[in-house]
């Protein structure tokens, strides 16, 4: 049987979600949570890599177990065994063939920058002093929306078959001192919000034109784009499935 299970997980303490040889990750801590659960070994498959660091308020992963079991006692079961920084919010189950990475229709993403010094939100927003003009960022943002291929904002050395990615939409919020910019797409690259948010935050500080911008993408060159910003102010917010995944 294969089970979807929603997760949130505070990043500051591993290395993304993926197992790495000698990297405390989230994956590694939830299937130990599994193997004590389920007293076996429960290979759990997530919905993305996310970067060292990164948050996620809502991640999918699924799992396969032949044996049925109480899902209220389960997501119980799991929060106890899991570090404080995970926690497990939902599971049930899902089609046999859905997959959490590959049937996902979109991710959404939220990177936070506070311009003021705020003490609460050290670890998750980014500090920029400078005043930033949320309408060059904006303009910016829309210019995302007229390309597809943004090799440009990815980690170079990564393997990956194609750098195309459909971005739905891409856009700053203000809320006090607060900024927020939120995309949306079906994938992202590695590295590729906190780059595409560095490269907008030049143009924030006029330090770039949003001609410049549509040069940058066109280039392909991810020297000639902006700076990536510090993975503690990144989140995973959502992500989208078909309507008919679960059972």
């Amino acid at each position: 049987m294969r089970y979807f299970i929603e997760i949130a997980f505070h990043g500051a303490a591993y290395a993304g979600w993926q197992k790495q040889p000698f990297d405390i990750t989230v994956q590694s801590v939830v299937e130990k949570a599994l193997f004590t659960v389920f007293q076996s070994e429960v290979a759990c498959v997530g919905a993305g890599r996310t970067d060292a660091g990164v948050h996620a308020s809502f991640f999918v992963a699924h799992f396969d177990v032949k044996q049925y079991f109480d899902e209220r006692q389960f997501i119980f079961k799991m929060n106890q065994l899991l570090p404080h920084d995970v926690s497990v919010i939902d599971v049930y189950p899902v089609n046999a063939e859905a997959h959490a990475r590959f049937d996902a229709i979109s991710r959404t993403y939220e990177y936070y920058i506070t311009q003021q010094k705020d003490p609460f939100r050290l670890d998750r927003a980014t500090y920029i002093k400078k005043l930033l003009s949320v309408d060059l960022m904006n303009q910016a943002a829309e210019v995302l929306l007229e390309f597809t291929n943004f090799k440009c904002f990815s980690k170079v050395n990564t393997q990956v078959h194609t750098y195309n990615c459909s971005i739905k939409q891409a856009y700053w919020e203000q809320k006090e001192h607060l900024l927020v910019f939120r995309i949306q797409a079906d994938r992202f690259l590695r590295n590729m919000v906190r780059a595409i948010v560095g490269t907008l935050i030049e143009l924030g500080l006029r330090k770039r034109s949003i001609d410049e911008l549509r040069q940058i993408i066109k280039s392909e060159n991810r020297s000639k784009a902006g700076k990536s910003m510090p993975a503690h102010a990144l989140f995973l917010i959502d992500i989208v499935y078909p309507q008919n995944i679960k059972i």
